[in-house]
């Protein structure tokens, strides 16, 4: 991507969509460009139809640590996932070791793997536990204990010898397996994957965990006794992404589809397809995130694809409908989270982006933080209260992992960027400085300014506006 030099930079960012107020002193203009302090990022350029936004970007995120190099004594490989588990964060490279850091230094506390073959592909905590997805088929569950020497203890490889034993002389405990890369196919139980597996989804209200497989099939595992309950055959090319909300699993797959599955009542009987949320032939889907929440607009769920895409869709019920679809970058999303009201999102184009969720189920643009050397790979997020704010870390293919504070958005004080291509309704945008440093910004809908308003009138009310701001 295209980087503008710094000096242009802050020339594009200081520069106001209108002109500055004639009742505004002239320092008022020229201390918003030159008082800013920009961290060194690197301000990509951005598709047309997802702008950045104007204004101060120190002020939208910053950049708190970069790990590098710590997954392995001869150098770490390219970070493939990470993964919240209380007070640490876990990472995990193309080897097969875990690193876990503890949070709020983000020191290393301890380096774990089962000291095997099969890079770790994904992992997922609950309930004490994690759980990490390997490139061997197998889905690996350690133990989280601060009170032993050994804080992460492996205690079981998905599916148990339990399960083995109690299925291996039942012939029909076994499948036909398609082809694994190259190898000829063959019989198999239906319990293991086929090949490596892809990621990992826990749906802790219905006591579960998802894995979902190059192998095409959605496995579901009871959390209390690990065996595994189900094996579904869910798409026709391999499963990258699986997210779960409230009963319904999501799974997005490189064959251009995302699918809603429900669980059976009461966690009895085999999940049935509830929906085909969208079909794309020549798009990988590669990444889904659901919402978690219900309020008065219903639950929702993101999915990213290899065209830069991003879909959002409001759940009712039984019913989806399409809310937004965001050109979110120049090439294929990797990978995406949610948090609260923030969206988001990483990209083979090196660069993060973060969204706003609104009210009317579009994305608005707070920005694009490009500092990453190589595509980014795996994206997670928290709510920090005692900030106000957001923790955002990511994990690319240049062996770093970022560390990044976003302020939270929800007391009104986000800015407006741009929408979705069903909220394209363009506004005017006016930020200055006042004599006190305090920042006051003005936003107008198009659809509230009349035909008749010129530029002189909107800077009049924009006086009007900031005289009643300063004698209150």
């Amino acid at each position: 991507m295209a980087t503008m030099p710094p000096d242009q930079q802050r020339a594009a960012m200081s520069e106001p969509l209108l002109p500055w107020p004639a009742s505004l002193p002239s320092s008022a203009s020229s201390s918003f460009s030159t008082s800013a302090s920009f961290p060194s990022f690197s301000a990509s350029s951005s598709p047309a139809d997802a702008a950045p936004v104007r204004g101060d970007p120190s002020a939208a995120w910053k950049a708190l640590a970069v790990l590098r190099d710590a997954h392995s004594p001869g150098g770490a490989g390219s970070v493939s996932c990470l993964s919240l588990c209380g007070e640490f964060l876990l990472s995990a490279s193309t080897g097969a070791d875990i690193v876990a850091w503890q949070q709020p230094d983000l020191r290393l506390f301890a380096r774990f793997g089962h000291g095997g073959e099969g890079a770790v592909k994904a992992l997922a905590a609950a309930g004490g536990r994690v759980f990490s997805a390997h490139q061997d088929g197998r889905v690996r569950v350690w133990r989280v204990s601060r009170s032993s020497e050994n804080a992460f203890k492996l205690v079981a490889a998905l599916p148990t010898t339990r399960d083995y034993l109690g299925r291996v002389f039942r012939q029909a405990s076994y499948v036909q397996a398609g082809p694994r890369r190259g190898r000829r196919g063959g019989r198999r139980l239906w319990i293991e994957h086929a090949d490596s597996i892809s990621c990992l989804a826990v749906a802790a209200q219905d006591g579960v965990v998802y894995s979902g497989s190059w192998d095409r099939t959605l496995k579901v595992w009871r959390m209390s006794d690990l065996r595994c309950l189900e094996s579904v055959r869910a798409h026709d090319d391999a499963i990258n992404a699986v997210a779960a909300d409230c009963g319904v699993v999501y799974s997005a797959s490189a064959d251009g589809r995302v699918k809603a599955w429900e669980r059976g009542k009461a966690g009895a009987g085999a999940h049935t397809l509830l929906a085909i949320l969208v079909a794309r032939d020549g798009v990988s889907w590669n990444a889904v995130a659901a919402s978690g929440d219900a309020d008065a607009t219903g639950r929702r769920v993101y999915a990213a694809g290899s065209d830069g895409h991003v879909l959002g869709w409001d759940r009712h019920g039984a019913r989806w409908s399409l809310a937004c679809d965001v050109k979110a970058h120049a090439m294929a999303v990797l990978c995406m989270c949610m948090a609260g009201d923030l969206v988001c999102t990483g990209s083979a184009d090196k660069t993060i982006g973060l969204w706003r969720r609104q009210p009317c189920g579009g994305l608005a643009k707070v920005g694009a933080v490009g500092v990453h050397e190589g595509p980014v790979k795996c994206i997670q997020a928290s709510l920090c209260r005692a900030s106000n704010g957001y923790m955002v870390y990511s994990g690319g293919l240049d062996k770093s992992i970022r560390v990044w504070w976003v302020p939270n958005g929800a007391d009104g004080d986000e800015r407006p960027g741009e929408t979705d291509a069903k909220d394209h309704r363009p506004c005017v945008f006016l930020r200055f400085i006042s004599g006190s440093s305090a920042i006051l910004s003005v936003v107008w809908r198009a659809r509230q300014l009349k035909p008749s308003m010129t530029t002189s009138s909107i800077s009049r009310s924009i006086d009007s506006v900031s005289r009643r701001c300063s004698q209150g």
